[in-house]
């Protein structure tokens, strides 16, 4: 058996067992590794850099929307956390405290922040005074900590990498308007950056954000059929300015209590990234995040010429594309083999006879075509590739979502799709909390959002048979 065959064989098949292949990507294809602190990982070169691309993305979108990036500290005291009762309450299971500092006991509790809404509200009650002074448009690039139970690489950790905006304004209109228009700007990276089509829609009361008015989020479908929410936009309506003394004089000359919204994402989204385009030998990276676009693999290397001629090839690819040449001992097979398992969008060959014909075979990751290209048009037929790759991947990922989404009108028809298919389930539902607890005590399916593109599946609830007044995605998720 070759050694190729065997680095595959090393993956479980999905279908096998979902949890174990990824699992088995994470470590195979050197994104992550566990550390010695319970439920934290090590992100490898190889995450990091993907993270770093789609950091600079959202970066860039933050900053054309007129934010700016500030830093605040990693420990919360109690008495802060305190202060906004429906918040702390939502937090407090996931909270780690730290008591002492050096051989002294501390004299107030401090929290490691698992999220960031007191200390800001604390800093803008300093320094706002007037309508002149808003709105203020802040941004963090930080990792925070949630005492998670259960721990999985990327989807759920006890510390994790993010970025956490919280923005102050005039106007309830403002406020709602900036929640709305965050949305849409992680919609833009998640779709068009990496391939993954989202639900868009609003949280129901009881899985909206402890401590605001309204929730929005943007739900994804994983390859096994659950949902995870990759990006959510709060408003926060004036529940912390309240609780924070965050007030200004408005035009009239009237103290008034600011609108406040906060928004996220977080490296939770590489593990989307691996759950809805990876296969069974190994991850696809979307090619407008990749770290390597283009892996150079030479053939025959030791023959006169052709180490010269990838490096000549890598030298022009680099000005359309990123590009790296494994110019390594290892074997040719080998190398295909380790470049599929990492997800690299194109690997390009090139050997004696490649050479003498004056072309390359270019391999897709995805469709695993291979297409013979003159090395006179590459700088050209690249770019080409990797934007048909990516919008290829998006449409793979967009006929999984619509082929798993069902439709209830009835709760036995609810519990046969939740039991029998895997998937998005569209139903529609009163607005009760009560029943929204008993679908999921029934199914194990919790509402993922309320969408902003509303059907009329039935004029009923799926539980209760009254008058509906939501259609909710529903599904079991991460």
């Amino acid at each position: 058996m070759s050694n190729e065959k065997k680095l595959v064989e090393q993956i479980t098949s999905m279908d096998e067992d979902f949890t174990q292949w990824y699992t088995d990507i994470v470590k195979k294809a050197e994104l992550a590794d566990y550390s010695s602190v319970r439920g934290c990982m090590i992100i490898r070169p190889y995450a990091y850099a993907m993270w770093e691309n789609i950091q600079s993305a959202l970066d860039k979108r933050f900053k054309d929307t007129g934010h700016q990036n500030v830093y605040m500290p990693m420990f919360i005291p109690e008495s802060l956390l305190q202060k906004e009762k429906d918040h702390v309450e939502g937090f407090a299971p996931e909270v780690a405290w730290v008591t002492q500092g050096g051989n002294e006991k501390l004299t107030e509790r401090m929290c490691i922040r698992p999220t960031s809404e007191t200390l800001f509200c604390e800093h803008y009650a300093k320094i706002v005074q007037s309508y002149k002074d808003l709105p203020k448009l802040y941004n963090q690039w930080c990792s925070v900590v949630r005492w998670e139970k259960t721990t999985r690489p990327f989807l759920r950790t006890t510390e994790f990498l993010w970025q956490e905006g919280h923005t102050i304004h005039e106007t309830k209109e403002e406020a709602e308007k900036e929640t709305i228009q965050m949305l849409n700007v992680y919609a833009d990276v998640i779709e068009n950056l990496l391939a993954i089509p989202v639900v868009k829609g609003r949280k129901t009361e009881s899985e909206k954000f402890a401590g605001g008015d309204a929730t929005y989020t943007l739900e994804a479908l994983m390859h096994d059929g659950k949902a995870l929410q990759t990006a959510t936009s709060h408003y926060l309506g004036q529940n912390f300015a309240k609780a924070f003394g965050m007030k200004f004089l408005d035009r009239e000359g009237k103290l008034k209590y600011v609108h406040q919204t906060s928004w996220g994402v977080t490296t939770r989204l590489i593990g989307a990234i691996i759950m809805v385009h990876g296969d069974n030998d190994g991850l696809k990276v979307p090619p407008r995040i990749a770290p390597v676009q283009v892996i150079i693999v030479p053939i025959a290397q030791h023959k006169a010429g052709v180490l010269d001629k990838a490096i000549e090839l890598k030298d022009r690819l680099s000005k359309v594309a990123r590009v790296k040449i494994d110019d390594s001992d290892k074997m040719p097979g080998w190398k295909f083999s380790e470049y599929e398992m990492k997800g690299v969008p194109v690997r390009l060959e090139v050997g004696p006879k490649d050479i003498e014909k004056n072309q390359v075979v270019l391999v897709r990751r995805d469709t695993r075509e291979k297409i013979v290209v003159p090395m006179d048009e590459l700088e050209t037929r690249v770019p080409q590739l990797l934007e048909d790759i990516h919008n290829s991947m998006f449409n793979a990922a967009k006929e999984v979502l619509e082929e798993k989404t069902s439709t209830a009108a009835s709760m036995d028809e609810f519990k046969d799709v939740v039991e029998n298919k895997t998937g998005f389930v569209k139903a529609m539902w009163c607005g009760d909390p009560e029943c929204e607890d008993k679908i999921k005590e029934i199914t194990g399916a919790s509402s993922r959002c309320m969408p902003f593109e509303q059907e009329n599946i039935s004029d009923t609830c799926v539980c209760c048979g009254k008058k509906a007044k939501k259609m909710v995605y529903w599904g079991r998720a991460y």
